[in-house]
Parts: C-alpha cells; structure tokens; sequence
C-alpha cells in the first residue's frame, strides 16, 4: 500500500539522518537506503537501543523502577556488606540506608558503635549521626552532636551540616540564632535550599522585605543559571518565588 510505502520512506529518512549527525559508520547509510525495514530494525538494535540504555534518563528510570519494585533492596545489601565487611565504612553506609529508610533509631545506634576509638570523634560519622537525630525530630540532640562536632574537628566544614545546625535551632526555637546561621550558609551552599529556608524564616519572623529582598536576588542568580539547575533546584525556587510575590 502507498502508506506503507511512504513510511518506509520516512523512517529510512530519519535513520540516515540520525546516522549521520551522530557519526555511525557510514556503512549503515547503504544499510538503511538499500534494505528499508530489515535495515531500519537493524540499526535501531545495534545503534539506537544501547545507547538508550546507556543514557542517563535511561538508568535513572530504571532505578527508579526498581527501586518502586523493591525499595528496601540498597538497604539489604548495604546491612549484608556491613555483617560481612564489619568495617567502618561498610557501617556508615548502612547506617546513613537506615536514615533514608526513617529507620532512625537503628540508625543513631549504628552510628553509635561507629563512633569508637581511631573514629571517636571523626567529623564524617558525628554529622550522619546528627542528621539521624534530627530526622527522628530530636533537634537539640542533633544540635548537640554538631556543637561537638565543631569542637572537636575544628577545621572540617561542610555545608550540609551547616545547614543542618541552622535547622535545628530553628526547630529548637532558636529562631535569632537560626537566621544567623541561615545567613552565614546560604550565599556559599550548592543549591537553593538554604536561601529557600533562610527566606522563609525572614518572612515567618516578620522580616518580610529583607526576605523578598533576598528571595528577588535569589530568582535573578537561577535566571541566568543553566536549565539543569533550575529544574533540579525547582522545588526550592518554587518556595522562594511564593516569599518574593508575598
């Protein structure tokens, strides 16, 4: 039939043209021009399939499925690896699996038993024990965890403690010391979370022009930004744009 033909034509068409602009083996032109269907399944077996597999968007939809189908499945290797390895490190990754999982309790005791000897004070253990604490919604025990941290490991910096030290004293009610913090991390964080958080605080505290302020500036810096970080960062603009409009 006339259609049929017209769409062999037209896929033909739009492989050779994908050949080409994707450099294959020129080869497959001949291929396609000369065996219409047959070539067209073949290239897309050889060429176009694997390479969708081998995407990003590829292998994250299929963790993504396989984590719906089986979401417990890292946290049961990461406790057979930590059984069989009893090593530090295997440990810190089941126990940081734990706090993913909201399995806090396990997790802060994990954390715990890591946190001996040669790794008494080790900064990297302390900050996921705290972030397990402040997930169970015990923040002046993370508070506390970190004030030690900082005590004890001077030198170490990370803004994602950061951040976790200025939410905990905001959910402490330290809302003053809160802000100063939110302050001191926002500018430099990977991220719009600790601007968004920081904004909202301003606004909730009655500060509400320095938050627009702050939120305006905020909007303008993910304007000129690359499209990835605005949509990985969406959420956080998304709470940043409502402070700015109000």
């Amino acid at each position: 039939m006339p259609w049929l033909l017209i769409l062999s034509i037209a896929i033909q068409v739009l492989l050779i043209i994908h050949c080409i602009k994707t450099g294959r083996n020129q080869i497959w032109i001949w291929v396609l021009a000369l065996l219409s269907f047959p070539g067209a399944i073949a290239y897309v077996a050889v060429e176009v399939i694997p390479d969708l597999f081998r995407s990003r968007t590829a292998q994250r939809t299929a963790r993504g499925v396989k984590k719906a189908l089986d979401p417990h499945a890292d946290l049961r290797r990461y406790e057979s690896e930590a059984r069989v390895a009893g090593n530090v490190a295997s440990r810190q990754r089941y126990a940081e699996a734990l706090t993913r999982a909201g399995r806090y309790d396990e997790a802060i005791r994990e954390h715990r038993a890591n946190l001996n000897g040669l790794y008494e004070h080790d900064p990297d253990l302390m900050l996921g024990l705290a972030r397990a604490q402040f997930g169970k919604g015990d923040a002046a025990a993370a508070r506390a965890t970190l004030d030690d941290l900082i005590r004890l490991n001077p030198q170490f910096r990370s803004p994602e403690g950061h951040l976790l030290y200025a939410r905990a004293l905001e959910a402490e009610g330290n809302k003053a010391k809160a802000l100063e913090e939110y302050r001191a991390v926002a500018p430099g964080f990977p991220g719009a979370e600790a601007t968004a958080r920081f904004v909202q605080l301003l606004a909730a505290e009655g500060q509400r022009e320095e938050a627009r302020k702050v939120a305006r500036e905020l909007l303008e810096q993910a304007r000129i930004a690359p499209a990835h970080y605005r949509r990985a960062q969406r959420e956080w603009l998304d709470v940043v744009q409502r402070v700015a409009q109000g």
